[in-house]
């Protein structure tokens, strides 16, 4: 599904980010992917989306080089990304709506046929996200959490193949955090997704991690994994497994 090859990335004027790195992802697993602040977590989703080109080396996602964002890629950023003037509705339709517009290019939108009606095909995200009652609602007035499964569900109505995640649950209080990563095991589940999740939270990467990777200080070289098979399961967050995964990371990235 991903494979990194030989990749290089500095920002201008900068030392290299990564230098000769080389990574892959299969179809359908889960990644979560932590290390220090600065150390280029972001920087590999950007470049995974697209949205920053190697300095030298490939990304290719399903065996193409990615040269510009990828349709079937979804990208679901820690701000939500929602149009403060827009419904919740109308923000879930967006991607949908845009869709249409283009028709399905495959180099604006997805190739598969474009929905009917936006609405309903959102609306069903909606009702299964359990936020189908704030639908006339602005962003304003729904809570962080609302907000989220806002954007989750807008992205998920375009049925992506691989989705990536900029930590996306960090603003959110616990209790919504924990009801929010439940909810994507579920929908991961569901949907059998790649997914590709940046966070700095050492539990939640364990949590939904199936394979960890860990990056360190730049100039990264090499990609460091943990195998993680327990993750996402129920109750494992109250399993010994749990703790002792979460230390050996912890190990992992220096902090004990």
């Amino acid at each position: 599904m991903i494979e990194v090859r030989d990749l290089t990335f500095s920002y201008a004027g900068g030392p290299p980010v990564f230098e000769g790195f080389n990574w892959c992802a299969k179809v359908g697993e889960a990644w979560a992917v932590i290390g220090p602040s600065g150390c280029g977590k972001t920087t590999l989703l950007y470049l995974l989306a697209g949205l920053r080109q190697p300095t030298a080396g490939q990304v290719l996602i399903a065996g193409r080089p990615v040269t510009r964002p990828r349709p079937e890629t979804g990208l679901i950023l820690q701000d939500y990304g929602l149009l403060p003037w827009a419904t919740v509705m109308d923000n879930a339709a967006l991607g949908l709506r845009i869709h249409r517009f283009y028709g399905p290019d495959g180099t604006h939108a997805p190739r598969q046929a474009v929905a009917a009606d936006p609405t309903e095909a959102a609306g069903f995200w909606l009702r299964r996200l359990g936020i189908e009652a704030m639908r006339d609602k602005y962003p304003a007035q729904v809570s962080g959490g609302q907000r989220q499964r806002t954007a989750i569900a807008r992205t998920l109505a375009l049925q992506p193949d691989l989705l990536l995640m900029d930590e996306p649950f960090s603003s959110l209080d616990a209790l919504n955090r924990e009801d929010l990563q439940n909810l994507m095991v579920g929908l991961r589940a569901e949907t059998g997704l790649t997914t590709v999740l940046v966070t700095h939270s050492i539990e939640e990467a364990v949590f939904l991690g199936e394979r960890i990777l860990v990056l360190g200080l730049p100039p990264n070289r090499q990609a460091v994994a943990i195998e993680n098979p327990q993750a996402g399961h129920v109750g494992y967050r109250r399993e010994p497994a749990f703790l002792a995964k979460c230390n050996e990371l912890r190990t992992q990235l220096g902090e004990g």
